[in-house]
């Protein structure tokens, strides 16, 4: 496969961007790092997600085949979510990406600063 190949519609490296481009797929995988957890134990370690998208991002995962979605019974039944061993190869990329942005954070906001000083959105 060429460079030029590499990014085209329906290659593997478009699919793997495309389920890291949604804020909170990463977010999510990441949260899980340590083990299953309910629902609301995962809201509460990320923080600013709402019931409905968490729900909508632990579905997605699922789809993709990253997350385990295990149902406890009991009185009330229970819910946890786990990853899965293909979610758990996205946790070294994720690590990658995230010290990328700690060590060229501020880089990325100046560079936004000026821009946006400039007169230039970015759309």
């Amino acid at each position: 496969m060429t460079a030029q190949q590499m990014f085209l519609a329906d290659c593997r490296a478009r699919l793997a961007f495309d389920l890291l481009a949604n804020t909170w797929n990463a977010v999510v995988v990441w949260a899980l790092r340590d083990g299953p957890s309910r629902p609301g134990r995962l809201r509460e370690r990320i923080g600013g997600i709402s019931p409905k998208v968490l729900t909508e991002t632990l579905r997605r995962l699922e789809f993709n085949g990253l997350v385990r979605r295990s149902v406890y019974p009991g009185s009330p039944p229970h819910v946890e979510y786990g990853l899965t061993a293909l979610g758990r190869t996205l946790l070294e990329p994720i690590e990658a990406f995230g010290g990328w942005a700690f060590e060229h954070g501020d880089e990325v906001m100046a560079a936004q600063e000026r821009a946006e000083s400039a007169g230039d959105t970015g759309s």
